[in-house]
This record gives structure tokens, sequence and C-alpha cells, in this order.
């Protein structure tokens, strides 16, 4: 599989705080895909997000796009890179100038990077892409960022982004800052961009829901290590980690017998003091071993398409050079399975 964009052993640090650890995965440049990166506050999800869009530069390991090592791409490798990878940020209120009309977010990219040899030219390529995320070109331009509602501006910078037709979008929380009524719209909208277009998505988010909606695999975080890995419905629909499981849990259910919150696992004030050089999460788990303390666990694959870092499943084989992607489900190709 040839890779699109691939992270070797990423580690980010700031100080002696360690934001994110030890991270290997990579995209398919062949089967574009929609993988969703999870976890609570803090976890280091926007910190993968800075990582994959060459914002920061990692403190160890390596990242590459399209197998040239990005640190060390030349200006118009670099360029090509901008182009070809796009953000769509969290906040719709922040990323517009208040003094320049809509226009000027979008009339931008086409000019830097010469899409259009005319006005006439850019003003339907401009036109097509704000069509494509559902808004109405005589209705959106001309108009100031504060003529428009949240999800208007958020549909928008998924426009800037579809112009420029880049080969991967990373959306930080694109949804948590608009209405509910409009989060299905924009998450549809991505959707179609990976399914018409090709465009791989990494999906940034706290929810879980609306990843096991849109996404075919996910990543989660806790404290900057990953915790588990794979395609979507497994380790939503069955969570083998037990920070995954606090979190399944948590997500809120039709069910009046049911407390939303009532399985939360506690910090115990005792191990949280407890000197800690192994897993992260072992102040909180309930099936914390000495052994958990002592050493992080590996990446152990405790069935195919699936990955935990989690030494209940010890007896289970450990990914390959525990690159979490090689559990991820690939759109069209069938699933492998992995011992067993």
């Amino acid at each position: 599989m040839s890779a699109l964009i691939e992270l070797k052993g990423v580690t980010k640090t700031y100080g002696s705080f360690t934001a994110l650890s030890d991270v290997t995965m990579s995209l398919s440049d062949t089967n574009p895909s929609m993988t969703a990166i999870a976890g609570e506050s803090g976890s280091g999800k926007t910190t993968l997000a800075r990582i994959l869009l060459g914002f920061i530069n990692p403190s160890v390991g390596e990242v590459f796009y399209r197998g040239k090592d990005i640190a060390k791409m030349s200006s118009a490798e670099q360029r090509q890179f901008r182009r070809e990878v796009q953000p769509v940020f969290q906040d719709p209120f922040e990323v517009f100038n208040p003094f320049y009309r809509i226009d000027h977010v979008l009339t931008t990219p086409v000019k830097r990077y010469r899409l259009a040899d005319s006005e006439a030219k850019a003003r339907s390529l401009i036109e097509d892409a704000l069509k494509r995320v559902g808004l109405r070109p005589q209705d959106t331009l001309g108009r100031f960022p504060h003529e428009l509602s949240g999800g208007q501006r958020q549909r928008v910078m998924v426009a800037r982004a579809v112009l420029l037709r880049p080969r991967m979008i990373v959306a930080d929380e694109p949804v948590s800052m608009v209405d509910a009524s409009l989060r299905a719209t924009i998450l549809d909208e991505l959707r179609t961009l990976n399914r018409e277009l090709g465009i791989s998505i990494i999906y940034i988010t706290h929810d879980l829901t609306t990843a096991f909606q849109i996404c075919d695999n996910i990543l989660v975080l806790y404290r900057g290590a990953i915790a588990e890995a794979g395609a979507v419905e497994r380790v939503i629909g069955a969570p083998r980690h037990p920070y995954s499981q606090l979190l399944v849990s948590s997500i809120p259910l039709p069910d009046l017998d049911r407390a939303w919150g009532n399985e939360e696992i506690p910090v115990s004030e005792a191990n949280s003091s407890r000197p800690n050089a192994g897993c992260r999460f072992a102040p909180r788990c309930p099936h914390v071993m000495d052994q958990c303390w002592q050493s992080a666990p590996p990446k152990y694959m405790p069935d195919s398409q699936r990955l935990a870092s989690c030494f209940l499943y010890r007896d289970s084989p450990i990914a390959p050079d525990e690159d979490v992607s090689a559990v991820f489900r690939l759109p069209g190709v069938a699933p492998v399975v992995v011992g067993g």
C-alpha cells in the first residue's frame, strides 16, 4: 500500500509535557478513507492535527507526505503540500477577517495557486465549490462574515478547501461550534467529498456518535498515547481498551432505566499518587495490574482490524512496527484477518 501521509514514531513535547507520544500511522494513497481521531480534551488530538498539517514539527520522529519528509521539502514541494493538505478549523467565527467580504477567503487561494486564467473562470470555480457544500453563490458572495450564520461560515471554509482539490482534509472539531441542526449537513458534505472526490478526511472529534456515523476507522488517544485503533464498527461497537469502554459508556442512550454516566471510572487518590512509568490510564483503570505501572504496553491486536495498547491482550500478536494503520479498514478492500 502506497502511503499518502505517514507518521513514524512521532512524539511532541513542550518542555517536560508530552502532548503526543510515539505515534506511527499511515493513510493509503489509493484508497481514500475517513479516519476519526478521538479522545477527551487534552488527549493530543489537535497536536496530531497540527503535525499532519505541517504547522508544527514533531520533537521526535518523522512525517512523510507521498514519500517525502515534510521537514526536508523544497519550497516548491511545500507549496504543493499546502495545496493538497487542507485544514477546516473548529471555530467558524475566528478564521475570517471581519473587514473583508466572504469572497476574500475564496479568491485568495485561486490567485495564489493560479487555479484560473481569467476572472470568469475563477468565478465559476468559486461558485461550483459553494454549490458543492450546499450554499447559494448569489446569497453568499459579496457579504461580510457577520452577515452569515456560523454554519454558513463553516461551509465556506469547506468550500475553500474543495477549491484546491486537495488529497486530504484535516477537520479539527468542524461541527462543535455550529447548531445541532447543521452538524449532520456539514458532516454529510465531508463524507460526500470523500466518496465522490476521493479526498481522505481526518476527522478530529470528541463525539464518538458522529465518528461512528461517518468514518471508516478511528484512533482513540489518551493523554497523548494511542489507546485503541481500528475499524470504527469494532472499536465503538465493541471496545476492548478500558478507556474506550469508558468513552462509549458515556454516550447517552434513550433508556430511562440507564443513568447517563453511571459507569464512570473514578480516579483513585492512592493510585494517582503512585509513581507510574507505564500505562497512562493505570490510575483510572479497573483492571490495573502491577505490570501496568512498570512499563507501557505495546499495541496488541486482539482481533483483526483492531489494536489495543493494554496488557489484558498480552497473548495477542503485536501490530507490525506498532503501526496503527495495520488494522485500518480500507474502503473497497476485503479485511485481512490477522492472528486467526
